[in-house]
């Protein structure tokens, strides 16, 4: 694992950004970057679940956000990228300044069903970050709740992907969903968390067409302890995230005002 570019020697030197996932609903980039730019944000974490068809869409995003003022330390991309196109997602992650690349997501057909296989996958995530360590990123995996539902023999699903090597990024509302205690793998993980997912959760039985989450500082969390928490252990990017917002605006407008309070006390 690549650790030495998420060492922190200055605590107070944590990027807040924004996963552009959630506001996916609005098809044009620059009318979401413009709002974000406008909500005092510096930096976004761009998705690639289909790789661009050539080189001139990445260098057009990344015009985008140097027009705006914006940065993209990190970045999510899938497995299969890693795997069959990494020279594609290097030169992608080199163009647009991300030094952090991360694996978003097990499509259900594809999670194992046993501990073995749990391993197996865990030892494909080990090799990605050998290989993107040597092309000089970090790599990092990210978390949903079926990593933290515990197998027959006790184990999670979450620490046989991991293994000795892999770093998290971790979504703590997510672990929260899936039965966990997001502050007992945030402590387990020490030193291995570049970045953390900063969602919230919604009280109970409420938003339940956002599958539950709620805008930042609007929800059930304990966001004043987690976010100083994280940085503690190590985290350099807080990224503000929300699966399925009603209204992508308002959760921006919301949960950027919410961080940078947050990030202030």
């Amino acid at each position: 694992m690549n650790t030495k570019n998420f060492e922190r020697t200055d605590m107070s030197a944590v990027t807040i950004s924004f996963q552009m996932f959630s506001s996916r609903e609005e098809v044009d980039l620059e009318t979401q970057l413009r709002l974000l730019a406008e909500l005092g944000l510096k930096d976004v974490q761009p998705f690639f679940f289909e790789l661009p068809g050539s080189m001139q869409e990445v260098e057009t995003y990344a015009s985008l956000l140097e027009r705006y003022g914006l940065t993209a330390e990190s970045g999510h991309f899938t497995l299969s990228q890693f795997e069959t196109a990494p020279d594609q997602v290097e030169k992608i992650a080199k163009t647009l300044g991300m030094w952090l690349v991360v694996d978003p997501y097990i499509s259900p057909e594809d999670r194992p069903s046993t501990a073995a296989g749990w391993d197996a996958y865990g030892a494909r995530l080990a090799e990605v970050s050998r290989d993107m360590a040597a092309r000089e990123l970090t790599f990092a995996y990210h978390n949903h709740e079926f990593e933290m539902e515990r197998l027959p023999d006790g184990s999670y699903p979450l620490d046989r992907l991991l293994g000795k090597d892999v770093a998290l990024e971790p979504d703590l509302a997510w672990m929260i969903v899936g039965g966990a205690d997001p502050l007992e793998f945030l402590e387990k993980y020490a030193g291995r968390i570049p970045a953390v997912h900063v969602k919230d959760m919604a009280p109970k039985g409420t938003c339940l067409d956002e599958k539950g989450f709620a805008d930042l500082g609007y929800g059930t969390m304990d966001w004043e302890a987690l976010w100083p928490r994280c940085l503690d252990l190590g985290a350099r990017i807080m990224v503000l995230e929300h699966d399925q917002p009603a209204d992508w605006r308002r959760f921006a407008t919301r949960s950027v005002t919410a961080a940078h309070r947050i990030a202030r006390r």
